[in-house]
């Protein structure tokens, strides 16, 4: 059986298999004025999940492009609040992005390239200039727009009523934001006025900077080629974001842009959608300082669908926690097997065919989880009988971290530990290396009283959240 996807530009469940040998995917990333926030972070899990499938279960090794907006109308409004170069004020938030990703244990993509990265303006330049050549574009005060009633196919992704969409395209938008129904010619490059300050570059273009559209175009064609297999994102950037990518890729290079659209539907919170004006908008930091665990917030946002809406709740987050408990609580129940006469090896067979048919089948993650619960059930239930041997164990064990190279839930949390902690480790093992034990034994209670506990191991000492 080969793996499904629900492709958003047909809308139908397709065959999915890349172009050649590996899987070249495009990732709309953050703009960059601001942490990330929960919803994003959705999006991004699922997508880590997909991106793992494609490279544990089907085993095509993947090319993933996720990129960072750092100049749009928001992060110049942003830097000029805060007194800040564009650069200095982005790295900010780039930098808590790596940070949130790392805690969530999301696989580093091969590249994330910054909108205002010179070879990236220079892309985006050659790219409103072969739409210019190609007769799609017009100019006005300074500017460069988008005519998008040269395009016969405009409309596609979104499915657009034609006829609608044909008495709404009058007139342009500036704006790198804009209303869902607001059809009109867009901005692919912006002359620079007062308002955007120091934030502008000198190209064949004139003085100005780029719009959003056309920094994703550019970027995704400079690292993966003009067609490419799949483009992702949340369900937000559907219109105008990637239909106008759409628009301005094929009008330029006269080829099909991608292949596969899969999008992620989006994140509520109790049923509403966030904004802080409803005081329910989280960043991960915000719930990693109320005592959640990124585990078990990487399982909430991944263990549903990613085509149904995400409700997000405390008390999900908390049966989420007591979910990985369980699967932690299972590994280590796993040393302890010592009995006989139960032979597992069926059992992880079906159910690593069970997970894997569900993988493929548009990503069921729901179907996945409940093959792997089901297996631990069954093992549980042996080890208490006595029946599980060490050494059927040991697979166990082995086939579980397998299938984690996909969920991404039992590795060691990623949090960063704070320096005191840090310090605290490293004393206690220099004062067991001295073999002072009065001390090393003083030194794990203040971990404890910090919320660690300390595990020595063969391998050396293990810290565990308490």
């Amino acid at each position: 059986m080969g793996m499904r996807l629900f492709n958003s530009l047909t809308r139908q469940e397709e065959d999915f298999a890349p172009q050649g040998d590996r899987v070249r995917m495009y990732t709309c990333g953050l703009t960059v004025y601001n942490r990330g926030h929960i919803g994003n972070f959705r999006t991004f899990v699922c997508l880590d999940v997909l991106r793992r499938t494609l490279e544990h279960v089907c085993g095509w090794p993947v090319r993933q492009v996720m990129n960072f907006t750092d100049v749009d109308d928001r992060t110049i409004a942003g830097a000029q609040k805060a007194g800040m170069p564009l650069r200095e004020y982005t790295d900010r938030f780039i930098a808590a992005f790596r940070e949130d990703a790392s805690s969530l244990g999301l696989e580093p993509v091969e590249e994330n390239p910054r909108a205002t990265d010179e070879a990236n303006l220079q892309a985006m330049a050659d790219l409103v200039k072969a739409l210019e050549r190609n007769g799609h574009t017009y100019r006005s005060d300074g500017s460069i727009y988008y005519r998008i009633d040269r395009f016969p196919d405009y409309g596609k992704l979104a499915h657009l009523d034609a006829d609608a969409l044909q008495s709404r395209t009058s007139g342009r938008v500036d704006s790198d934001e804009y209303a869902k129904d607001d059809v009109r010619d867009f901005a692919l490059w912006k002359a620079w006025t007062p308002e955007d300050g120091a934030v502008y570059w000198e190209t064949e273009l004139g003085k100005g900077r780029p719009g959003w559209h056309i920094e994703c175009s550019a970027m995704a064609m400079k690292y993966l080629g003009k067609h490419f297999d799949m483009h992702t994102g949340g369900e937000d950037n559907i219109f105008p974001h990637h239909e106008n990518e759409i628009a301005q890729s094929e009008a330029a290079t006269g080829e099909p842009f991608v292949n596969y659209w899969l999008h992620c539907r989006h994140l509520l919170v109790d049923n509403l959608k966030m904004s802080k004006s409803l005081g329910n908008f989280y960043t991960l930091r915000d719930l990693l300082e109320q005592g959640f665990k990124p585990k078990g917030i990487r399982y909430a946002l991944l263990s549903i669908h990613y085509r149904q809406p995400l409700n997000f709740t405390v008390e999900g987050l908390h049966a989420a926690d007591q979910a990985v408990q369980r699967l932690i609580d299972f590994m280590q129940r796993l040393q302890t097997a010592q009995g006989e006469g139960f032979a597992v090896q069926p059992l992880l067979a079906e159910t690593q065919q069970r997970f894997e048919e569900a993988l493929d089948d548009d990503l069921n993650i729901s179907g996945a989880l409940g093959a792997i619960f089901e297996m631990v059930r069954e093992v549980n239930r042996a080890i208490a009988q006595h029946q599980l041997r060490a050494a059927e164990a040991e697979h166990v064990t082995t086939f579980m971290y397998r299938l984690d190279t996909v969920l991404g839930l039992l590795s060691a949390e990623q949090t960063p530990l704070d320096r005191e902690v840090e310090n605290l480790m490293e004393e206690r093992q220099q004062a067991r290396q001295a073999r002072d034990f009065a001390r090393a034994d003083a030194l794990r209670a203040q971990l404890r009283e910090r919320g660690y506990v300390v595990e020595d191991t063969p391998q050396g000492p293990r810290l565990k959240r308490l």
